[in-house]
């Protein structure tokens, strides 16, 4: 009898977190190494995030909270949703978790039986179709390619859905593209789900506040009301707010679903760090301006990568909508010879050569279903950015 669980085999580690540890490694053994790996902001959570945490300390806030989280903070979960996005949703309603991803798993896990498919468009990240198997589902793949800027048509989502199609995954702003839907395009989408009342979608919506110049962020609840009672609607405060290490995600929708998916939190890990939850009700509460500033310096940053990454040779770089990472494209430098002899066959060949080479780490873009590309976080100095992408300037040059 094995010992560990036939699951383990169907899954694979998560290559973001790869790359960022051998990054790491590499700078603890003395090597000049820029790590563009990490999907995670440089700015300190704000003072009032922070003190909020620490009046929630001493006011002896640090018992088990509820499951599905802590009342004041289902509150302003339901507020930012009706605010922002303008959908109506009771805080009975809300769920929160130890970050996006314990969202996203209690979800799967609460719907999937074996069988049971999820359409995911590809570019993924990541730990999408990892989640699926995990809880027993069978992820199924949407092609998007760089002509429609890596964005799901309605052709092609017609086209996955089948009789077994149980879920859609909309991440948007997307990790690793950037692209983010409009109005118009999620518009499409709808129309096409209005067909198949079987299929509930899962929208991501982690990189909301991180769109740039005149883009109008709307999840698909907002757009086409009818999917409401099949919509998780997903978001945290890791990104915009700069709390990814505070660990909190969470969610609204349909009560059976939340009650079901409270149900699983509620068997494995029970409710969120109480500090954290506090930390997050400011963070929803209290002042937002930050956030512009913020996303100014990331609009900043996109542009100079995009820009140095186009006069690379052999390298095309698209400008995303938002969130804070580029995918370009490394084509045209397949079969070439790196300065170590090898002959680079792939992405992840290309990765691993520019990492050798020059020190710069970035994820291989099969590893989030669709190369030959490559993601760039640009969540960093500008300086550390201009100084990779000069990197990686010298390193296409010296490919023959």
């Amino acid at each position: 009898m094995a010992f560990l669980a036939d699951a383990l085999s169907r899954v694979k580690p998560s290559a973001t977190i790869a790359v960022t540890q051998k990054a790491r490694e590499l700078k603890a053994k003395g090597r000049d190494v820029i790590g563009l790996g990490a999907g995670e902001p440089d700015f300190d959570t704000p003072d009032n995030i922070k003190n909020a945490a620490i009046e929630a300390i001493r006011r002896g806030e640090t018992k088990y909270p509820p499951v599905s989280g802590i009342a004041p903070l289902r509150e302003a979960i339901a507020k930012k949703f009706k605010r922002e996005n303008n959908l109506d949703y009771k805080p009975e309603q809300t769920i929160v978790g130890t970050g996006g991803k314990q969202i996203l798993f209690n979800a799967f896990m609460a719907t999937l039986n074996p069988g049971d498919e999820v359409v995911i468009p590809t570019p993924y990240w990541v730990s999408y179709p990892e989640m699926v198997l995990l809880c027993g589902g069978t992820p199924t793949f949407a092609a998007t390619t760089s002509a429609n800027r890596f964005k799901l048509t309605a052709e092609a989502l017609e086209k996955a859905i089948t009789p077994k199609t149980k879920w859609l995954v909309l991440n948007s702003p997307s990790n690793p593209s950037g692209a983010a839907y409009t109005e118009a395009e999620l518009r499409a989408l709808a129309d096409v789900l209005l067909k198949h009342p079987q299929v509930w979608v899962l929208t991501d919506d982690m990189y909301e506040h991180l769109t740039y110049g005149d883009f109008v962020f709307k999840t698909i609840a907002e757009v086409e009301p009818n999917l409401y009672d099949r919509t998780l609607t997903m978001n945290g405060v890791s990104k915009a707010y700069a709390m990814t290490g505070w660990r909190i995600g969470y969610a609204a929708g349909p009560i059976q679903l939340l009650k079901a998916m409270d149900m699983i939190q509620g068997q494995q890990t029970s409710g969120a760090c109480t500090i954290a939850q506090w930390a997050s009700v400011e963070a929803l509460n209290g002042p937002q301006d930050f956030i512009a500033t913020n996303k100014a310096i990331f609009q900043g940053r996109r542009d100079l990568v995009v820009s140095m990454l186009n006069q690379a040779r052999g390298i095309v770089c698209p400008s995303p909508e938002g969130a804070f990472y580029v995918y370009p494209s490394c084509d045209a430098l397949i079969g070439k010879k790196a300065p170590s002899g090898k002959v680079i066959a792939n992405d992840e060949d290309f990765c691993a050569e520019l990492l050798e080479a020059e020190g710069v780490a970035v994820v291989f873009g099969t590893a989030f279903g669709l190369g030959p590309n490559f993601r760039i976080s640009y969540a960093t100095s500008e300086t550390l950015l201009e100084q990779a992408c000069v990197r990686i300037q010298r390193f296409t040059a010296s490919l023959s």
